[in-house]
């Protein structure tokens, strides 16, 4: 029997510090990503883990 191994990437709930908007986004995010309501980018790629630029409010 062969064990599946657990994926080590994660869905995040963060909120925005700029107009306080939550949205959910991939911990690995190949791309930069941005609030849906004002524009301010969230997430900056850096090629593996993502920089996280907003407040973290749960990991899923």
């Amino acid at each position: 029997m062969k064990l599946i191994k657990e994926p080590t990437s994660k869905f995040v709930r963060v909120i925005c510090n700029n107009c306080k908007n939550e949205q959910i986004i991939f911990g690995k995010a190949s791309t930069n990503v941005k609030c849906l309501k004002c524009g301010k980018v969230l997430v900056k790629s850096r090629g593996g883990k993502a920089a996280i630029r907003a407040k973290v409010k749960e990991v899923l």
